[in-house]
């Protein structure tokens, strides 16, 4: 599992010409299932970005978390995110688990999201729609998290 985590000063979200989500300061959360997710995944990287410390505080550093500035979050479905683009110029999304497998465990990542930050704090884009992400970056500063299970695959030996 995948999330590139935006640090926004604003993010909205729209599908057929309505808006289905905004929020001020916070976060846009794009979100990528791959085959072989589980519960695991879900919970550390909806703990991860639930407790992750990107905003100032006083002294210019990154010290301080969502719920310390009172931010909000969007999280949207993403399977691009598991896009394979080595041959060819044509995207492979093998590797990006099926809607019917992904959408349960997204559903969980946003429960659990919502458990930790506050159930008013969290919105969502619609899973599978096509949408158009507003998203106004604070920084920039953009973070890519991966579950452990994805990054032992990579690690060197």
């Amino acid at each position: 599992m995948r999330v590139v985590l935006q640090r926004v000063s604003e993010g909205a979200v729209t599908v057929n010409g309505s808006e289905v989500a905004r929020i001020g300061r916070g976060y846009v959360i794009l979100l990528g299932v791959k085959t072989g997710d589980g519960p695991e995944d879900v919970a550390f990287l909806a703990d991860k970005c639930a407790n992750l410390r990107i905003f100032e505080d006083e002294q210019g550093k990154m010290n301080l978390g969502i719920r310390d500035v009172g931010g909000e979050a969007i999280v949207v479905s993403q399977f691009t995110l598991y896009a394979d683009a080595r041959k060819g110029n044509r995207p492979a999304f093998s590797l990006a688990a099926p809607g019917t497998v992904a959408e349960p465990l997204y559903e969980q990542f946003v429960a659990r999201l919502r458990a930790a930050l506050g159930e008013q704090t969290v919105r969502t884009g619609v899973f599978g729609a096509m949408m158009k992400v507003h998203i106004v970056n604070d920084g920039p500063v953009t973070v890519m998290i991966e579950s452990p299970s994805h990054t032992a695959e990579r690690a060197e030996p």
